[in-house]
C-alpha cells in the first residue's frame, strides 16, 4: 500500500467536547449527544449552521438529524455510521477525513453518547436479549449455550492462551491497569480521579472470567464525547490548535468474527489490529519510534499487551517485559493512556481516547508528555477496528 491516503496530513480535529463522566447521567442520551456537539463546536468556533455532516456509530442511539435540529444546524450533505462497537471509534475520523478532502462537508462532527452504565450495560453479556434473526446472533448461538455471554468471557478464552503460550502472567496484565489508574488519578474528568490502585489491589479483586479480574475489564459510563474535523488550512484560522490527521485506516482480519475469532490459526494475535498498522505506518512513513504516547483501546488489559505487539512497539510474545519497570507510564519510554483510558477515566467506546490524543498534540493533557510530536490511537480489538496517527502541525 504505497503513499499516503489523499487527506493525510490535509485534514484536522479542530475541536473537542465532552459532558461528565458518571454512572447515572440523570439524563436522556440525546441530550448527552447534543451537549457534546455542541461543546465541541464551541471549543472549535464553530456555529452549528456550518456543520455538513455527521459521522458516528452503527450502535449510536441519537439520529443526526435529532442532534441537527436540536442544535440549529442546517443542510446535511454527509451522514455515516460504523459498526462493531468501540472498533469504530477512529473509524469516525477516518469518514469525516475523507468527506472532508473529497469536499463532501467542510466540517463535520463525530460523536458516541450513551447511557452505558444507567441505561443498557454492554458488559452485562447477551442472555435476556430479544432474540433477532441476524447473522450475528446466528453466530453466537454457537457460544451462548455453553456460557459465553458476555464480552469478559469471549476475552478470557484468548488472555488464557496468551499466559500459556508467552509465559506471562495476571501481573502483566495488572500492570495495565494500574498505568491507566495511575494516570487516572491525575485526571479531573477522570471517574477514578484520586483513586490509583497497586499491583496488589489488581491480584486481590474478584475474577470475572479466569484470567480476567475485576480490575482488568473496563468500567461502564454515562456520558457523550464529540470532536470536530475540517480541513487543515480551515482549522489554523480558528481559536483552537490544530491538530493533524496524519493517517487514519481501519482494518478486518481473515477469520474475523465479532470478539469470537476462535478459528483462526492462533489466539495470540490481532491480525485485524495488524491489517491497521501496517496501514497507519505506511501511508504516514512514521512508525513505532517516532511515537511519543499512544492511547490504546483497554476494554480488556490484555488485549492492549496485543496492542502494543501488533503495532511494533516490541516482538510477538514480548509485551509482558515492555510494560515492567513503569515503562507506559508518565516518565516511561512510551506513555500509554495518559487519561486513564477506559479503565480509568470513562467508558465510552474510545471516542475520549481520541480526545486526549489530540490533547497530547496540542500540549493540554492533565498528564502532558513533553516534546509530543506524534500520538498513535486505537479503536476496540477483537472487532473490525480502526486507528489513527495525531500529530503537531508545522
Amino acid at each position: 500500500m504505497p503513499g499516503a491516503h489523499s487527506f493525510s496530513g490535509h485534514v484536522a480535529i479542530a475541536g473537542i467536547g465532552a459532558t461528565d463522566f458518571s454512572k447515572d447521567s440523570g439524563r436522556s442520551e440525546l441530550r448527552l449527544a447534543v451537549e457534546a456537539v455542541g461543546a465541541a463546536l464551541d471549543e472549535a468556533g464553530i456555529a452549528p449552521r456550518d456543520v455538513q455532516g455527521m459521522v458516528t456509530f452503527s450502535a449510536e442511539t441519537n439520529p443526526e438529524i435529532d442532534i441537527a435540529r436540536s442544535l440549529g444546524m442546517g443542510d446535511l450533505t454527509f451522514f455515516s455510521r460504523i459498526h462493531y462497537g468501540g472498533g469504530a471509534a477512529c473509524g469516525t475520523v477516518q469518514q469525516a477525513a475523507m468527506a472532508v478532502q473529497a469536499g463532501v462537508a467542510d466540517v463535520v462532527v463525530c460523536y458516541r453518547a450513551f447511557n452505558e452504565r444507567s441505561g443498557h450495560r454492554f458488559g452485562a453479556g447477551s442472555q435476556g436479549r430479544p432474540a433477532t434473526p441476524s447473522a450475528e446472533n446466528a453466530h453466537m448461538a454457537s457460544y451462548i449455550p455453553v456460557g459465553l455471554l458476555t464480552p469478559a468471557s469471549w476475552v478470557a478464552m484468548a488472555a488464557q492462551r496468551y499466559l500459556h503460550v508467552n509465559g506471562a502472567t495476571s501481573e502483566d496484565f495488572g500492570r495495565v491497569a494500574v498505568a491507566d489508574r495511575r494516570h487516572a488519578a491525575t485526571n479531573p474528568q477522570a471517574w477514578y480521579y484520586g483513586r490509583p490502585i497497586t499491583l496488589e489491589d489488581h491480584q486481590a479483586s474478584r475474577f470475572i472470567v479466569e484470567p480476567l479480574h475485576l480490575l482488568d475489564c473496563c468500567q461502564e459510563t454515562d456520558g457523550g464525547q464529540a470532536l470536530v474535523v475540517t480541513s487543515l488550512e480551515r482549522a489554523r484560522d480558528l481559536p483552537t490548535t490544530p491538530v493533524v490527521v496524519v493517517a487514519a485506516a481501519q482494518g478486518s482480519g481473515p477469520g474475523q468474527d465479532m470478539m469470537t475469532s476462535y478459528y483462526r490459526d492462533d489466539l495470540l494475535g490481532l491480525p485485524e489490529m495488524a491489517v491497521v498498522a501496517r496501514q497507519l505506518w505506511e501511508t504516514s512513513g512514521l512508525g513505532p519510534d517516532d511515537m511519543q504516547a499512544a492511547i490504546l483501546y483497554d476494554h480488556f488489559t490484555p488485549y492492549v499487551l496485543y496492542q502494543l505487539e501488533e503495532l511494533g512497539f516490541c516482538a510477538k510474545g514480548e509485551a509482558k517485559e515492555f510494560v515492567k519497570d513503569g515503562r507506559i507510564e508518565l516518565g516511561g519510554a512510551l506513555p500509554v493512556n495518559t487519561h486513564g483510558g477506559q479503565l480509568g477515566e470513562a467508558y465510552l467506546h474510545g471516542m475520549n481516547g481520541i480526545a486526549e490524543g489530540a490533547r497530547l498534540v496540542r500540549g493540554t493533557s492533565c498528564n502532558q508528555v513533553p516534546d509530543v510530536e506524534h500520538v498513535v490511537v486505537t479503536g476496540g480489538t477483537g472487532v473490525p477496528t480502526s486507528g489513527l496517527v495525531l500529530g503537531v502541525d508545522r
